[in-house]
């Protein structure tokens, strides 16, 4: 994904905040506000997931090639790992 691409898909997500802040302002009902939880969630984590994949085939790839892939990988392993929680 580009630049570009991430930055639309988080401006998105910046609208869905929003909305769910409109939404426990005006008292929405809570399973309406919780799906909308969700829905905000999910789309955080495929951003984050495109992330993961454009440093690996990008910034990973780059110093596996370079003869520094160790300290990339665990790096990266930091990431997923965190990324998992």
């Amino acid at each position: 994904a580009t630049k570009a691409g991430v930055i639309t898909r988080l401006k998105r997500i910046e609208g869905q905040v929003g909305g769910l802040i409109r939404m426990v302002d005006e008292d929405r009902y809570c399973v309406d506000v919780l799906t909308q939880v969700a829905a905000i969630q999910s789309a955080l984590d495929a951003v984050g997931l495109q992330l993961l994949e454009d440093h690996t085939r990008g910034c990973v790839a780059t110093a596996v090639k370079a003869g520094h892939g160790e300290k990339s990988i665990a790096e990266l392993m930091t990431a997923v790992k965190r990324f998992a929680r």
